[in-house]
């Protein structure tokens, strides 16, 4: 993991934070999703249709469980140890690329874009985050994050 000062943000304008460890999308965590958020479209839960009907031959993770997972997995790549206080401050743009198949492997690619100063309060970081799906070519989404470090 890459620890990092509050003061060093801006000496990583442009440059890779690092990768996750791989984590596995299982059906429970697809299943546990779609129970949270009310959202049981056949493609994420119905195992059998799927194995039927879908290329995957299985139940696809739902695009927004996977961009949930960006903070946990982001938390594994980097830290900035000093900060008081860090706020997720949004997305600028989600692109989802290609789907992720029950029992698929993940992990998280992260970029630092822009560092932007607070008026000595902290920066403003603009970032961007690549979900990668284990042996596909195309990655799961990308987005582009802000965060907020305060001293």
């Amino acid at each position: 993991m890459l620890s990092l000062s509050l003061n060093e943000l801006p000496d990583y304008e442009n440059k890779e934070l690092g990768l996750s460890d791989w984590i596995i999308i299982d059906q429970e965590r697809i299943n546990d999703f779609a129970k949270a958020t009310d959202d049981y479209q056949w493609i994420h839960v119905d195992e059998e249709k799927a194995k039927k009907e879908l290329p995957t031959k299985s139940t696809i993770a739902h695009g927004f469980l996977t961009l949930s997972l960006m903070t946990h997995l982001g938390e594994k790549i980097w830290k900035v140890k000093d900060a008081s206080q860090i706020i997720n401050y949004g997305l600028n743009k989600v692109r989802f690329l290609t789907t992720v198949p029950s029992q698929s492997r993940v992990r998280l690619k992260m970029k630092v874009l822009k560092v932007e100063n607070l008026r000595s309060k902290g920066y403003k970081v603009t970032g961007e985050s690549t979900m990668e799906v284990e042996d596909q070519d195309k990655p799961a989404f990308i987005a582009e994050f802000i965060a907020l470090f305060y001293f």
